[in-house]
């Protein structure tokens, strides 16, 4: 009985040392601006700015709101890749220069696709947003977006 005791007790520190070893670490929510030739918008976008949130980042969520964004700082330009592997929902990827110029435009990702989405360029961050905003925004390559984390100047 003694044992069974102390194997119950001892389970319970290993659930609670796991839960808490998997438990989701909140993200910094901050405006995102992108600016193209014909508009401007605003996003509400939840900053992915360590290992554990850029891992993470929209695995297992069921929507996107068109006015909410998540950002992936990669703390220096480097060349990105991004999959959508657990992610049910199709999105818009925005890869973007350390000068918050726009390197490339991934229209309309597979949810959860093991497919590669890169590029090659030195990029900061990756903007992500509800499938179909580039198009009815007009988001394009060397659009700007706007943020801390980019070296842009206002116009």
């Amino acid at each position: 009985m003694k044992f069974l005791s102390l194997f119950r007790l001892l389970s319970l520190a290993i659930c609670l040392m796991i839960s808490h070893a998997f438990a989701a670490e909140p993200a910094k929510i901050e405006p995102v601006s992108i600016v193209t030739e014909s508009s401007a918008a605003l996003f509400s976008a939840e900053i992915a700015d360590t290992d554990e949130l850029r891992a993470r980042g929209l695995m297992f969520r069921h929507k996107l709101p068109p006015d909410q964004a998540m950002l992936f700082d990669f703390g220096a330009p480097r060349p990105a890749a991004m999959w959508m592997k657990n992610t049910y929902i199709s999105l818009d990827m925005l890869f973007v220069r350390a000068d918050g110029t726009i390197a490339a435009v991934a229209e309309n990702t597979e949810p959860l696709s093991l497919q590669i989405i890169s590029v090659q360029e030195p990029v900061k961050g990756v903007v992500e947003l509800a499938a179909g905003t580039a198009k009815k925004l007009g988001i394009k390559r060397d659009d700007k977006v706007y943020h801390r984390i980019f070296t842009t100047e206002p116009q």
